[in-house]
């Protein structure tokens, strides 16, 4: 089966669980065709997701010189790189977990999905069996290219969040990009033992991520493929992984959130043309400020924007 019961019943909701689920198995392979293969190797960073001791999600950020990143065989994907220390998936990586990842290339507007199970570790990087691989639509992706930067010689060290603080908000509320790290369980019903991990994106005009006085942030769900790998698992196990950053400088922001799926009128949920919002209250969270080695182009935005509204959502 292509898609478990978290993503069966938003299908259902929408009508087309019929459809996705004969189209499912077409477009879901267990392996890497050619052309991801070569995707994968072109890039100069890969966007992670993992699960931490508490089998929460964690969203992170590998990068590397493009062909850091090798398939050998269609069911096996090499990355030469590791997380920086601090970073939630340096704990986390270790042979036979899951991890999940998002192959993009924003000024393409590509983007491919890959999630798999550790095979192998060492001193460079690690393998991957290939569990899933499929495309994503192109829809809301900003287009801004991936330039040679410098990472900060001696980065500050990770700084630990309890809560957004100003910089938090700040960035959160003008960002236009959002990954998300989340998992489902191994046991329909049960939030312990998550089984699957998968990283996916969310993009949107700047201020599309708002930001509430208590810290809660909401997230409208823009129509897309209809897949609901996100928001499916979110209705299994309620954790995400949040990844902001901050193309200018090299900044990462990585949050932990208890995640709850809205459903209703615009108007009550107060995003003009979306009737589904996610609902994320931050728990705890990690700074990383000048670590990545690359900056970023000023974006162009999607032209799918134009269908998404306006709001005015400021800080809080």
């Amino acid at each position: 089966m292509s898609f478990h019961t978290g993503e069966i019943a938003l299908q259902r909701q929408e009508g087309v669980d019929a459809q996705l689920g004969a189209m499912g198995p077409r477009v879901i392979r267990d392996h890497l065709p050619q052309q991801h293969r070569d995707f994968f190797a072109q890039l100069p960073f890969v966007v992670v997701g993992s699960l931490d001791e508490r089998q929460r999600p964690w969203a992170s950020l590998l990068t590397g010189t493009p062909g850091f990143m090798q398939s050998p065989d269609a069911h096996r994907l090499r990355i030469d790189a590791l997380p920086e220390a601090g970073d939630p998936l340096a704990a986390a990586l270790r042979p036979d977990v899951p991890l999940g990842l998002l192959g993009i290339e924003p000024h393409t507007r590509r983007r491919n999905r890959l999630n798999g199970q550790v095979t192998a570790l060492d001193a460079q990087g690690f393998d991957l069996a290939v569990g899933q691989s499929f495309g994503n639509c192109p829809r809301y992706i900003q287009a801004r290219e991936a330039l040679p930067g410098t990472a900060a010689s001696s980065p500050s060290a990770p700084e630990a969040l309890t809560e957004l603080d100003d910089d938090a908000r700040t960035l959160i509320a003008a960002t236009d990009t959002l990954f998300i790290a989340s998992a489902h369980p191994h046991a329909a019903g049960s939030a312990e033992a998550a089984e699957g991990v998968d990283v996916s994106h969310r993009g949107g005009r700047p201020g599309f991520v708002r930001v509430g006085a208590d810290g809660s942030l909401a997230v409208p769900d823009f129509e897309g493929n209809r897949f609901f790998n996100t928001l499916g698992n979110l209705l299994l196990h309620p954790w995400a992984g949040l990844l902001f950053v901050d193309f200018a400088r090299g900044d990462l922001l990585q949050l932990s959130a208890r995640a709850q799926v809205l459903t209703g009128t615009p108007e009550a949920l107060g995003f003009k043309g979306v009737t589904r919002v996610l609902r994320l209250q931050v728990d705890r969270g990690w700074r990383r400020r000048g670590v990545l080695p690359l900056r970023w182009s000023t974006p162009r935005p999607s032209p799918y924007l134009e269908g998404t509204g306006h709001w005015v959502a400021p800080v809080a």
